[in-house]
């Protein structure tokens, strides 16, 4: 599950809130051990999510860096032509 969560820092344009929210989402997943949660715990879930989701958010805004932003397509490629050469057969 935690594959999915992306770097969001350092990005031209900046993270997305739906973005941030997706990786929170992923986090609490991985740490509850499930995708979808009973009933009894979805709320407990819900504020997990986005708890996470704000405490990134306000990351997100403090990290400061003298490194030029990098580029979501840029950094795509990149991540396709390692995969490509990791299961290649």
């Amino acid at each position: 599950m935690c594959r999915n969560i992306h770097q969001l820092h350092n990005f031209e344009p900046p993270a997305t809130p739906d973005e941030i929210h997706a990786a929170a989402l992923q986090y609490v997943r991985k740490i509850a051990g499930s995708t979808r949660p009973s009933q009894a715990n979805q709320a407990a879930f819900d504020a997990a999510v986005a708890a996470v989701a704000a405490a990134t958010a306000e990351l997100l805004d403090n990290l400061v860096t003298n490194a030029p932003p990098k580029d979501r397509e840029v950094e795509a490629a990149k991540a396709r032509a390692r995969a490509e050469k990791r299961y290649a057969s």
